[in-house]
Parts: structure tokens; C-alpha cells; sequence
């Protein structure tokens, strides 16, 4: 019944999506208020992500090789524990959802099909709660309780479009540790008395029991203006407890690891990672700028890579934001180790490309890791 109905639904999924969003913030403002990417509802990014993300599960579920669903479900439920998602909010979503599917399609959503479609929804709804529920319990918290205040005490900047902001606990208490590659979010209140969320990869900061996040200035961005030369020592911002699935894992076969523009923050914290226990891991980084001076933690990611002895750093300034119709890539050249683990951070075209280049050049698929926080992009390259 689903791989039946799969073609229609998605024919309409456009059309669905809008008016889902339309029920779902007619039924819960404070979604759109206090929850969802303001910037990704007005660029329509948000719309295309989540209705979509129920037919590509269901697309999983009826594939015969659907090997990488565990990971893409990690990835959802890290990403919602980050912003404090509970149960009831899947009760909300679905009487929503399927309200715009059978007003879309109308006749065409016969009782079978109704039940058969609800069923896949509440399989990942299910799933995604269970999995929510065990983040939460590790991190000692109540469900959707993640929140804490931090106290700014120092900012670098590196040029004008890119700050490193420290941040402390109030009371000066540890804050929780974290694994390579996790991230918190950032609540920020606007003017309007509005709030709005990003996630920020962790990064080890100088002082132990702190952390530090390094934000880049978008343009048009409302959180990433505020931070970037709109906090100062002393500011107080509301952060999430470290979430985040993309974690660098230790082991002994070789690791590359991948980055462009800001997506290199993940790359930073793995080699921290790798220096603080001394890893003799061979190591293969490779990153992707539009010039040096855009290059954020230029410097200290140098520093790491010559700390370890078997690591190496190739460096490449070039435009990457598209896929290039000539056909080249950041690893034209590059020689990979036998084996790699890989990790991949930077925008989802980017991110495409290369993993299409390291399967290309024999890498395993399951070898292939990567962080996306585009809206649905933690659904597959593919």
C-alpha cells in the first residue's frame, strides 16, 4: 500500500507541505514563534523538510537496502533533542499532517491508505521519541528540559564575519563534557519577544570546564548577526546540553576528515580531540575556503595537525558552494589512506560532491560520515 501510493504523495508534496504549515501554526503559534528557522519558513526551506521527511521514511521502510536508516533517525532525534522536542509535539504534528494529506489529495486517501500511511508516521514518530528519551536520560535531564544560561568571557574574531565566543556557567561549575563533533543550540530572543535556534559545534576552549562555539556572520541570518559583533564579555546566552550524532569515534583505521567554510568547526574538535590523547592515528585533513582570510581558526587548526605525528593538512581556496559543471572536486589529487573513516562538514552541495568523489574512489559508503544542519539535508546525499 505504501509503495503504491509513494508516486502520488509525492507528486503533491509541495502542496502538502504548505498547508500543513499553515494547520500547524494556525493550531501552535509558539511553533512558529519559538521553535522552527524563521529564516528557513521565509525562504520556504522549512516547508519542503518536514512533510517530506514522512515519505522519505516510508521510501526506507520499502527498500530493500535501507542500511542507512539508523543513522539518519540519530541524526533527526540529536538534532530534536537539541531543541527541547517532546512527545506531544508528534501528536500535534500528525493531526495536522495527515489533515492537509487527505485535503490535497482527497479521494485518493481511502480508509487503507489513511491507515497505512499513519502507521509509517507513528513508526518514526516512535522511534524518534524512544531515541529522544534515552538522549535525554543521559544527559540527566527531564524531556525537553536542556536548557541553562552561560555567561560570555571572551570573544576573538577572526576577521569581521567570523567570532569565537567562550562561555562559562553562572556559578562558574564545569559545564558538561562533551565528544568530538556534538553541538548545542543557541536561543536567542529578538525584539519582537520572538526566539530563535541554532546549533553550534562544541570546540574545547583554553580554560577546562568551558566550552567555545565559532559562529560565522550570514548574510541575512538573525541569530548569527546577533552573535557576531552583538555579544560581548558578560553577555548571558541560553544554550542547550551538547547533543549531536556526528562523533568522531577512536580507532585505528585512518581518518579524513573534511571541511569547508565554517563546517570546519567539526574538524577542530576531533583534532583537540586526537592532541589530547596523543593519537598516533595517521590523519588526513583536508579544508575548503574562499580565500585565507575567510579561513576561520586558520592557525590552530595548523597547530593541531603538527602535533600529531602521522597527520597532514591539505588546504585549498576556491569558490565550493556549487557543484562545478567541469567535474572537479577539493579532492582532485588527493591521495586517501587505505580504509578511511571520513567526516564531512560544509554546505549540503559541497558535501554531495565529495561524497560522491570517495565513492567514486572505492570508499565504503557506511565510511562516510557528515553533519548537515540544513532543514531535511539529514535525510542523504544521495
Amino acid at each position: 500500500m505504501i509503495e503504491a501510493t509513494l508516486p502520488v504523495v509525492g507528486a503533491h508534496i509541495g502542496q502538502i507541505s504548505e498547508l500543513f504549515y499553515e494547520k500547524l501554526f494556525a493550531a501552535a503559534p509558539s511553533l512558529r514563534t519559538d521553535l522552527f528557522n524563521r529564516t528557513n519558513q521565509e525562504n520556504r526551506e522549512q516547508q519542503k523538510a518536514l512533510a517530506s521527511s514522512v515519505a522519505a521514511f516510508a521510501t526506507l521502510l520499502v527498500t530493500e537496502d535501507a542500511a542507512d536508516i539508523d543513522a539518519i533517525m540519530a541524526r533527526i532525534a540529536a538534532k530534536h533533542a537539541s531543541l527541547g522536542v517532546q512527545a506531544p509535539h508528534y501528536d500535534v504534528v500528525r493531526h495536522q499532517l495527515f489533515a492537509a494529506i487527505g485535503e490535497v489529495l482527497g479521494d485518493a486517501v481511502t480508509p487503507d491508505v489513511a491507515a497505512a500511511w499513519r502507521e509509517v508516521y507513528t513508526l518514526m514518530a516512535n522511534s524518534l521519541i524512544e531515541q529522544e528519551s534515552a538522549l535525554y536520560d543521559k544527559a540527566g535531564v527531564r524531556p525537553g528540559q536542556i536548557w541553562r544560561v552561560v555567561v560570555v568571557t571572551d570573544v576573538q574574531f577572526d576577521g569581521a564575519e567570523v567570532a569565537t565566543l567562550t562561555l562559562r556557567s553562572l556559578d562558574g561549575s564545569p559545564l558538561p563534557d562533551f565528544l568530538p563533533g556534538q553541538y548545542i543550540s543557541v536561543a536567542t530572543t529578538l525584539g519582537d519577544g520572538t526566539r530563535q535556534i541554532r546549533q553550534y559545534t562544541l570546540v574545547r576552549s583554553h580554560v577546562p570546564g568551558e566550552w567555545a562555539v565559532t559562529v560565522k556572520r550570514v548574510p541575512g541570518g538573525i541569530v548569527s548577526q546577533l552573535l557576531v559583533g552583538g555579544v560581548g564579555i558578560g553577555t548571558e546566552l541560553v544554550v542547550s546540553h551538547p547533543f549531536g550524532s556526528l562523533v568522531v569515534e577512536d580507532a585505528d583505521a585512518p581518518l579524513v576528515l573534511i571541511s569547508a567554510g565554517i563546517g570546519v568547526t567539526p574538524t577542530l574538535a576531533a583534532l583537540q580531540h586526537l592532541a589530547a590523547h596523543r593519537s598516533e592515528r595517521e590523519v588526513l585533513v583536508v579544508h575548503v575556503d574562499r580565500s585565507s582570510y575567510d579561513h576561520a581558526r586558520r592557525a590552530e587548526t595548523q597547530a593541531l595537525v603538527d602535533r600529531l605525528p602521522r597527520a597532514r593538512m591539505l588546504t585549498r581556496y576556491s569558490e565550493f558552494e556549487e557543484l562545478r559543471e567541469d567535474g572537479h572536486t577539493p579532492l582532485d589529487g588527493v591521495e586517501l589512506p587505505k580504509d578511511p573513516q571520513v567526516y564531512v562538514c560544509g554546505p549540503v552541495p559541497f558535501m554531495r560532491s565529495i561524497r560522491q568523489t570517495l565513492l567514486g574512489a572505492g570508499v565504503s559508503p557506511d565510511a562516510v560520515h557528515y553533519e548537515a544542519f540544513a532543514p531535511g539535508s539529514w535525510l542523504g546525499l544521495e
